[in-house]
């Protein structure tokens, strides 16, 4: 969901400058029903089959957001000690959760497998410690890396023979031979091919290797072939058409059921999917400076609040919802951090005051949990409106939440 198309802006009735008056800015919001939305869209596309969705909470764990999940049927996948208890404290079973790790200390692993959540290997390496410690006491999934490269920018490309995670198909003798040896009980096979791909193709790909591959488990229960799907950035944006997606995976997951012999379920892992268009960050306009070479509005954010756009050269629309019918200019929108932080680039908007209230779109995925406290910056609050009522889901920083864990004073 955008903001509404006539002014005054509002999400679902309510004025987001108000609510920066009230909270502050700059302030993050996000928009329930559009979550309920993406979930929807995701169950329907896939109907046909045994279906599950584990959101990827890396992109946004907001509590009052992972208990919304938990109430319209939808279950995590976490890769920290720390992601899994806050699954547990909004209310998730153990073992409605996955844990997929990469690269991370055993213990963290250990701690997971106790805990109760099922855990998707992704290396040799702890694979054969996986075996040593539990044999086949407790199950584990399996996440193969099947070398194909598929996505948005190379910085968000996990499938590829480069890439860093899981364990690389070629492996295949390997895996069945440590599996042979420690009697492990392998009940999933995982994939992540990475993330904006709009074309059914990429998925269809790698799935098919992935399930070629499983036809040398003889015990599985699931098939996880993560997310990745692309949301709209710019206006018109091409996105992953989920009706054809979901009609080309369901019919080859249904033959591959046929051929396995029984009925698997279907795992997919949607972050930014379920969460992005749900979100806007506000801001405020501290600065119009009119240089010769280029316009530039200084607000009252930076990479600090959402490093998306220097990291990945992320696309995020940007409205000024306070003067919306000034005369367009072109400006670069650019933070109050002391480091090159710019969010857009010669960029159309309505003419921009200071003061003026920027909105800018698809903000609710890897905007808070990437943040940090450079310079020495608070990060902002969050509210989630749902129902039609705006709450304050977490407050906005301190000093003394800047000097908490601090000993030298």
């Amino acid at each position: 969901m955008q903001l509404s198309d006539h002014y005054p802006y509002s999400i679902q009735g309510i004025d987001p400058i108000q609510l920066t008056k009230q909270y502050g800015s700059p302030l993050y919001v996000y928009d329930g029903a559009t979550i309920r939305r993406k979930a929807a869209e995701l169950q329907y596309a896939f109907a046909g089959v045994n279906m599950k969705i584990k959101f990827a909470c890396k992109a946004n764990t907001n509590l009052a957001i992972l208990r919304l999940m938990r109430e319209i049927g939808v279950e995590l996948d976490v890769v920290s000690p720390g992601e899994l208890e806050m699954g547990k404290i909004a209310g998730y079973d153990a073992s409605q959760i996955t844990f997929t790790p990469s690269g991370v200390d055993f213990e963290e692993v250990r701690e997971a497998v106790e805990t109760g959540a099922i855990v998707n290997v992704d290396s040799l390496p702890l694979l054969e410690w996986f075996g040593q410690t539990y044999g086949n006491s407790k199950p584990c999934m399996i996440r193969i890396k099947p070398n194909v490269a598929a996505g948005g920018h190379t910085k968000i490309m996990t499938a590829h023979a480069d890439s860093k995670f899981g364990i690389s198909v070629l492996l295949l003798d390997e895996i069945l031979e440590m599996i042979k040896k420690y009697d492990i009980k392998v009940i999933g096979l995982h994939q992540h091919t990475g993330s904006d791909i709009k074309d059914a193709e990429p998925f269809l790909k790698v799935a098919d290797i992935l399930l070629e591959t499983a036809k040398h488990f003889p015990d599985l229960q699931i098939i996880d072939l993560g997310g990745g799907f692309k949301v709209s950035y710019l206006p018109g944006d091409a996105i992953t058409d989920m009706d054809l997606l979901g009609k080309k995976i369901s019919k080859r997951f249904r033959t591959f059921c046929e051929e396995y012999g029984r009925d698997l379920q279907l795992w997919f892992e949607p972050g930014k999917f379920l969460v992005s268009e749900s979100g806007f960050l506000f801001v405020t306009t501290n600065v119009v400076k009119e240089d010769p070479a280029r316009n530039f509005v200084h607000v009252d954010s930076g990479l600090n609040h959402l490093i998306r756009p220097m990291m990945y050269g992320s696309y995020h629309h940007i409205l000024n919802i306070s003067n919306p019918k000034g005369e367009p200019k072109h400006y670069n929108v650019v933070g109050y951090i002391c480091e090159t932080d710019t969010f857009a680039t010669d960029r159309e908007l309505p003419e921009v005051r200071q003061g003026d209230v920027l909105a800018f779109l698809n903000a609710g995925a890897y905007g808070l949990t990437m943040s940090s406290n450079y310079n020495a910056r608070f990060r902002p609050a969050e509210v989630l409106i749902d129902n039609g009522e705006a709450k304050l889901v977490r407050r906005r920083e301190t000093m003394e939440d800047l000097l908490r864990t601090q000993t030298g004073l």
